[in-house]
């Protein structure tokens, strides 16, 4: 790492200017003795009567933890093992005996979310005066409470994005830079300043570190120190300042520091593989000379070193407190044993240091379905025998909400989302605006709100008496109604959030049947500064480092061959091994049914010239653990897409050239080339859809996308065989809506040939 040339110090004097494996125990003990799941548990459990009360339901290991209350402490916890559960149940044992004060204790996380959930489960078991922040957050806090003292005047006001800053630094400079670009010359801002790289040493740091740099390292550090100049001559700060800027007061400040040190005496610290140079540090200057320290983690879980986490923290927790009680988690309550096997397996060829400290995990649930692994002729077959394999489990049961597409790119979602669609299956895009900030759930709260503090007064709730009840009259007039509307878009997305309020006081009554509408309001309160959402119903579409942290009932990998997974970029044993566990990671969110697949050619017809991963070698059936890929479809591999056929390229029926994007190939024509479409046969069938979602209950999408619509009107099908060859009409929905599709395009009533019979 280079050594950053600027000290804390230093820094903030330039902002004064203006600008193990345990066996498993007998089962006597605790397997059959009440030890509840790790995970998925109650929303809203009772509070445990005494500190002992604490402890009940944890297994031996979590017990451990919970009561090692002194001393340095390293929890090595694996995937799925319940690993929040061991540290908040430890904090409350610790509170709830009187051995900590809830004050002095600073519970340290990385997101918003994980803090606010962290937050959630000490108030249920009864210790609600403990400060969980992320990072960011508890630094923000102190250096907004001593910047008077240290420095004077007001604090510099912070840059939310500074995209935008960065791309006037780049002008500047005289450096051109693509919206892709600036994004991630962005970044590499951002990994520089979490490694305590200044502008001069970073073009050092970058070849030392192997790193891939979006430019010239040069144009970069021109970049970066124009950044850093534009700050400082208006007196702004980034999220990386907040951090460097309370390092440099603690450093230069003890009074300060001790203060600090007086108020948090007890520190825990969950995800500790992700903690970067920068976070250690203001961990360090926190804690002083004690060593009242809990850290979680897993090493096989560091899939952010391009932000500057680094599992080395966590793996020399035993050599920097040689005296570190040390316990592993590894019962993994999550996922079945065939997910379990699965999952070890990836982990059992990993190379490297974080590879030699591997948990080996011990499932402890029943048996489940083995995951399958299906090979698809190309791209959009994939997307579509996977929406399709969807619908089967939502036909059987399983909650949309209860499933994920998890993919290696953001750019992979496309086909997907136009597959679900054409599927009849609801989706939803992680990474879309937080659930509490959207105007409709604000308007709903302030709705809540009114009619909470009205009481008996509101003429709204006359005629209804329980709180779910209550709250379905109030959002009746914001927009709920009992059956979601036609169409997707903005109206669609406004109905799920209010619908995903109303399940919530379904919830929330059933756990506690004596709860008010002021009640409900007051736990609205709580979880939207914890940003801690109700689930929207639909399919979860998200990338494999979004995914970290959840997981769902059904998990679908996709796109799982070479040059996507390992991406082609990671050129390093290390970008490799991290690539590995970025799969891992993936594989360990699936609680019942895990499906893994890959496309030979990305376009139909193309040369299947791809192949599956090498992390899936030696552990798919009929692959081999080294050496070159046996003969595809042996050994229980399936072959993907039922009744697809294979298609030779998809050519423009207008200029006749060779068509990739999926959108295109649906219309069988360039976008840009004249469209021959009946407009009024399309404005007869749009009708005719509207007609139908309402009847059936379901957006309009879900009967038939507005571009399969296109394709129809353009190719006025006049047989079935026709019909069924235009892309998005599969055979599910030929039987349903094939005859009055081809009624309409004919002229005819859509049901008249039905009457006739």
């Amino acid at each position: 790492m280079t050594r950053i040339r600027t000290t804390g110090a230093q820094f903030v004097r330039l902002m004064r200017q203006p600008c193990g494996q345990p066996p498993h125990p007998p089962p006597a003990t605790w397997q059959h003795g009440g030890v509840t799941a790790a995970t998925h548990s109650s929303l809203f459990p009772q509070v445990p009567e005494s500190a002992d009360a604490v402890l009940d339901g944890l297994d031996p290991e979590q017990r451990e933890v919970a009561t090692a209350l002194h001393g340095p402490v390293c929890v090595l916890a694996g995937a799925g093992t319940g690993k929040t559960r061991a540290i908040t149940h430890r904090i409350a044992y610790g509170v709830r005996a009187g051995i900590l004060q809830p004050a002095s204790v600073l519970a340290v996380t990385f997101t918003n979310r994980a803090a606010g959930e962290m937050r959630g489960r000490l108030r249920q078991l009864g210790a609600g005066g403990v400060q969980a922040r992320t990072f960011h957050s508890a630094a923000l806090r102190q250096l907004q409470y001593f910047w008077p003292k240290a420095v004077g005047g007001d604090m510099p006001r912070l840059l939310e994005r500074k995209i935008q800053l960065v791309a006037e630094a780049a002008a500047r400079c005289r450096i051109r830079l693509d919206r892709n670009e600036l994004r991630d010359v962005t970044g590499e801002i951002e990994w520089a300043k979490v490694t305590q790289t200044v502008p001069a040493d970073y073009p050092a740091a970058v070849s030392k570190s192997l790193r891939d740099a979006p430019r010239d390292p040069a144009e970069i550090s021109q970049v970066y120190a124009m950044y850093e100049q534009l700050k400082r001559d208006r007196s702004v700060i980034d999220f990386e300042d907040v951090l460097l800027l309370t390092v440099g007061i603690l450093q230069d400040r003890h009074d300060i520091a001790d203060h600090v040190r007086r108020q948090y005496q007890h520190f825990v610290v969950d995800e500790y593989q992700d903690v970067s140079p920068l976070q250690q540090r203001l961990l360090d200057l926190w804690l002083g000379d004690r060593e009242s320290l809990c850290v979680v983690g897993d090493a096989s879980q560091t899939i952010y070193s391009f932000t500057g986490a680094t599992p080395d923290h966590l793996l020399n927790f035993r050599t920097r407190h040689p005296g570190a009680t040390v316990v592993k988690l590894v019962r993994d309550y999550r996922s079945t044993p065939q997910v379990v096997h699965l999952a070890n397996g990836l982990l059992g060829q990993a190379r490297g240091r974080a590879a030699e400290h591997r948990l080996e995990l011990i499932s402890q649930r029943e048996p489940g379905p083995e995951p399958s692994y299906v090979e698809y002729a190309d791209e959009p077959a994939e997307a579509e025998g996977t929406a399709r394999r969807i619908r089967e489990l939502i036909d059987a049961g399983v909650p949309a909400g209860e499933i994920a597409v998890l993919y290696r790119i953001n750019a992979q979602s496309e086909v997907y989302e136009q597959a679900l669609a054409d599927a009849g299956v609801p989706y939803q895009l992680r990474g879309a605006e937080r659930f509490f900030e959207r105007q409709e759930v604000r308007e709903a709260g302030i709705a809540l709100r009114g009619a909470a503090r009205a009481g008996g007064n509101d003429a709204l709730l006359d005629d209804v008496e329980d709180l779910p009840s209550q709250v379905r009259a109030v959002l009746s007039t914001k927009g709920w109604t009992t059956e979601p509307p036609a169409g997707s878009g903005a109206v669609r997305d406004r109905w799920e959030s209010l619908a995903a309020l109303v399940r919530l006081a379904e919830d929330f009554v059933r756990a506690r049947p004596q709860a008010t509408l002021a009640d409900l309001v007051a736990e609205l309160d709580e979880r939207a500064a914890a940003q801690h959402a109700p689930t929207v119903q639909g399919v979860t579409l998200a990338s494999l480092h979004s995914a970290k942290g959840l997981e769902w009932d059904a998990v679908f990998l996709v796109g799982l061959t070479e040059g996507m997974m390992p991406i082609t970029y990671a050129k390093t044993d290390e970008q490799v091994e991290e690539e590995r566990r970025l799969l891992y990671v993936g594989v360990t969110r699936a609680r019942l049914h895990l499906s893994l697949s890959w496309a030979l050619s990305r376009a139909p017809g193309g040369r299947a010239s791809r192949r599956p991963t090498r992390f899936l070698n030696g552990i798919r059936p009929g692959s081999a653990a080294a050496g070159p890929r046996t003969a595809g479809g042996a050994g229980g591999v399936e072959r993907g897409g039922g009744r697809r056929k294979r298609r030779g390229p998809v050519l423009c029926r207008v200029c006749g050239k060779t068509l990739t994007d999926a959108g295109e190939m649906k219309l069988m024509r360039c976008e840009d080339c004249p469209s021959d479409m009946d407009e009024a046969l399309y404005e007869r069938l749009r009708e005719w859809r509207s007609d139908q979602a309402k009847e059936l209950g379901q957006p309009a999408y879900c009967v038939f996308t507005d571009k399969t619509l296109m394709a129809i009107a353009e190719a006025v099908p006049g047989t079935e065989t026709e019909l069924a060859g235009i892309s998005g009409v599969g055979g599910r929905k030929l039987d349903r809506f094939g005859a009055d599709v081809l009624a309409i395009c004919a002229g005819e009533e859509p049901g008249e040939a039905d009457e006739e019979d």
